[in-house]
This record gives structure tokens, sequence and C-alpha cells, in this order.
């Protein structure tokens, strides 16, 4: 435990609310176990049927990428901030380049309707194929695109796909319950474009073929940024509802293993593991989707700092921190990005001067001591070691699922995402939670890496394995195994 006592000019009282803190917000080793305990019984019961909290969604990817294929395609990336389109050329030997375009998505279309929201991404798909002088209209040919769709899909193919619930601000009417992919190509048709969407990705499934394409050792794909999410490859005989599935009885074999899409950011939306505190209730209750992906808003860069907004306000009302004083910038919800709190914990000057800057000309609080930039500072960095110490945790219990994988040898875990890339020592804490909960001896057989664009390339190469697997099923009538 830090010596709260130790920081400079601190007072008693403060001390006292930070132990405070400190307790309520800390993971012991028999918690981490404790909420491995509940992943695997919730991803069991995902496999066996649907509509449980781990959504455990079937891809309908069976084939492992080789990292020898070629050739071009176009992906699309709908994320949480931006819609990025790109065309990835696929090289052989693990290589690609990629061509993007970025675009940030404005509020009012993510909150719009179908077509609307529709007719804006094809929008940007022209745009970008004009920008780039790829003009579609003097062939008769179509370009294959992979669509990674950053939220819960329940897939009945490879390329079809329907929205289960939006999450991360996103509140458009009309496409809840209905088929993303036959939505974008009717958009993609008004704006008389030849692009055929082939294969409906989710984002953490980008990031599994990304990171599988240039490592064969790779067996999950994981987010951790806006939101947090997970895929990896699962034995289809331990899916139940799949085997028993008419599109088990409608699409072949390709492999005895199949993607899963955990959606795991609802893990334990029930709050029976999680050990969730005042403040994180609080934050979730003043979300669009109170109750649902609460694992999410304890993990993800979307609500850190809003939680942690809440505990600092928390400490001004206590006359705890800032002489009692807020500011209307920080009474403002979500107005403590989760970069600020990055900018903070790696501040290392001796007066704090980085965390001065974002907390007096930032957030504008009229006037901070070191004892105050000291508090803060410390409470960004109990909230993003949680963070962290989570991921470890839903990582561990994934890997525990596939122990015959990590036994067997090296298992790569590719990660994209602001978390895992930019929030100080968040892989080094991450790492340690999943040695606490394996031993260091498996630990050492995970090899966690930057899955970097792996929603763009990943959908590229999901793509390319869709024309794969069509392939496959019109050459051979029998399942591969």
């Amino acid at each position: 435990m830090t010596n709260f006592r130790a920081l400079p000019e601190v007072t008693p009282a403060q001390v006292a609310a930070l132990e405070d803190l400190h307790r309520h917000f800390t993971l012991s080793t028999d918690k981490l176990h404790a909420i491995v305990k509940g992943f695997l019984a919730g991803m069991d019961r995902g496999l066996a049927k649907d509509g449980e909290e781990l959504a455990m969604i079937p891809t309908f990817v069976q084939i492992r990428p080789t990292g020898q294929e070629k050739g071009t395609y176009m992906a699309l990336d709908l994320g949480g901030t931006n819609l990025r389109v790109c065309e990835v050329t696929l090289k052989g030997s693990s290589q690609f380049s990629i061509l993007q375009q970025k675009f940030t998505i404005p509020q009012h279309i993510k909150q719009s309707n179908a077509r609307t929201f529709f007719d804006w991404i094809a929008e940007c798909v022209s745009v970008f194929l004009t920008d780039h002088g790829r003009d579609t209209s003097s062939t008769t040919e179509t370009i294959p695109l992979g669509f990674t769709f950053s939220f819960a899909v329940a897939q009945t193919s490879i390329n079809r796909g329907t929205l289960i619930m939006w999450n991360k601000g996103f509140t458009a009417e009309g496409v809840v319950n209905r088929d993303v992919v036959h939505l974008l190509q009717d958009a993609l048709l008004r704006k008389h474009l030849r692009v055929t969407v082939t294969a409906l990705v989710n984002d953490t499934v980008g990031a599994l073929m990304t990171s599988a394409f240039q490592n064969p050792s790779s067996v999950m794909g994981v987010i951790f940024g806006t939101g947090t999410n997970a895929a990896y490859y699962e034995r289809l005989d331990r899916i139940p509802k799949w085997l028993k599935s008419d599109a088990a009885q409608q699409n072949p074999h390709h492999s005895d293993e199949m993607v899963i899409n955990m959606e795991w950011g609802s893990f334990d939306n029930s709050k029976q593991v999680l050990p969730l505190t005042w403040f994180d209730n609080s934050v979730d209750r003043e979300t669009q989707n109170p109750c649902m992906q609460v694992f999410e808003k304890m993990v993800s860069g979307l609500y850190l700092g809003e939680v942690t907004r809440k505990v600092l306000l928390y400490l001004i009302d206590c006359q705890l921190l800032f002489q009692g004083q807020s500011s209307t910038e920080l009474n403002q919800t979500h107005s403590l990005d989760t970069a600020y709190m990055s900018t903070i914990v790696a501040d290392e000057t001796p007066e704090l001067l980085d965390t001065q800057y974002t907390l007096e000309s930032v957030l504008l609080i009229p006037a901070t001591t070191l004892a105050d930039r000291h508090i803060v500072k410390q409470v960004c960095m109990m909230l993003g070691l949680r963070s962290a110490r989570l991921s470890g945790a839903a990582v561990a219990s994934v890997m525990s699922a596939r122990k015959d994988l990590l036994e067997a040898g090296i298992c790569t875990v590719g990660i994209d995402g602001s978390m895992y890339e930019f929030y100080p020592r968040f892989e080094e804490y991450m790492r340690e939670a999943i040695a606490e909960i394996l031993g260091q001896q498996l630990t050492d057989n995970i090899v966690t890496t930057l899955a970097k664009d792996g929603s763009g390339v990943g959908a590229a190469i999901v793509a390319m394995i869709a024309d794969k697997q069509k392939a496959l099923a019109s050459n051979n009538d029998n399942p591969i195994v």
C-alpha cells in the first residue's frame, strides 16, 4: 500500500480519505480469482445458449490467416469516435500496406436514424474513393469490403448480422434488431458505388486477425480503448448453441474451431461479482444504458475519467481537495477525459507542473496546492491500476478456458486501443494480475502485442477469409476438419 503520509503537505484527514479510497479500489489476488471464476462460468453459459450476460457470439470465422495471403480489399472501421475508410493491400510474408482516411462522427449522426446514419457512411466511402482516385463507375467489378462494426451484433453468417444494442453514445433509431450489412449495402447502392460488403467484423475480431496475420501464435484479440471487448479461438465442441443451430447445418465446418466475439463489456451486469463502488454505480445510473456494459464502465477510456471526476467531486464536497472549490468545467459530465489522467499519472516533475496545468488551465480549478495535485495523481493511479488489473483478470479467464493452447506453447494476444497503447504502465499492471492468477510460468507463455490498425486491417483480412471460405464451400460439400 502507498504511504500516503509521505505525500507533501497532506493533512491527516486527507490521508484517511486516500486510505479509504485505496481500500475500495484495490483488487486483491483473491478477488481476481473470484472474478475469473465468474468469467469462466459466464463464458460457459454464453456458449451454451443465447441471451446470457456474456453473449459469446459465433463470428463464422473458422480459418486462421497464414500471413501469406495477397490481395487488395476495402475496410470500414466504425468506432466510438471516428469512421476510418481503408484500402488494405495484403502482400504476403505477413506484410501489408494501408491507405486510410479518418472521418469524425458528428454527434447528430450518432443520434439520427438508420437511413441518415448509413447514408453518411456511404458518403464517406465515396469521398475516400474520389480523393484517392478509386473511381468505380468505369468498371463492372465490385470492390470487396470488410465492415468493422464495434457494437454487439448477432451474426447469422460471415456477412450478415443484426444489432443487439447501441452503446458508446450511439442512439440512431431504426438500427437495433436490423441487419447492419443490409443497411450499409443499401446506402452504398443509393450512392451508386460498386462496393460489396463481404464480411461483418467486430473490432476485436479485427485485432485478432491482424495479430494472426503477423503472428501465427495469436489466439486472442482484445480492445482496451473507448470501450473494451475480446475475441478468441474456441473449439467447436465447446459451443453447444452453435452445434445445434440451423446456422451450423447451413455453414460448412472449415476447421474444428471458430472465433467467438465475447462482448465481455457486459460481464456481471447483475453486479454479483465485480467490486463496484458508490462512484461506479453513480456513473452507471447516469448513462444511457444503466445496468448494462458494467465491466466496460469499470475498465474503458470512455468511463474511467468520469469515475475519477466523481471521486474528485466527493473529495471537494468533503472539503479535502481544492479548498472545497470546484469549477464549472469539472462539474460538467465527462469533462475529465481519460487522456488527462494519462498526463497526470505520467507527471514526474517535482511540483507536478503537468498536473497543475491540467487542473488549472484545462479544468479551470482556481488554484491548486502541491498536496491537491498529489491527491489527484493518487486517485488517477488507483483507478488506472484497477482498470489494468480487471483487464488482466479478463485476459486470464480466456487463457484459462484455452489452457490447452497455453500449456502447449506461446499464445499471442493482439491488443488495440488507447488504454493499452498510451496509459502509463497499463500493460505492466495487467500482466502482474495475470501472473497472480495463472502463475509466472504460464504467464511467460502469453505474449501481448499491439495490434495497431487492427480494426481496419483485420476487416480486410476477414473479407479475404470470407472469399476463401466461400470458395471452399463451393468446391467441397464435405466439412473440412
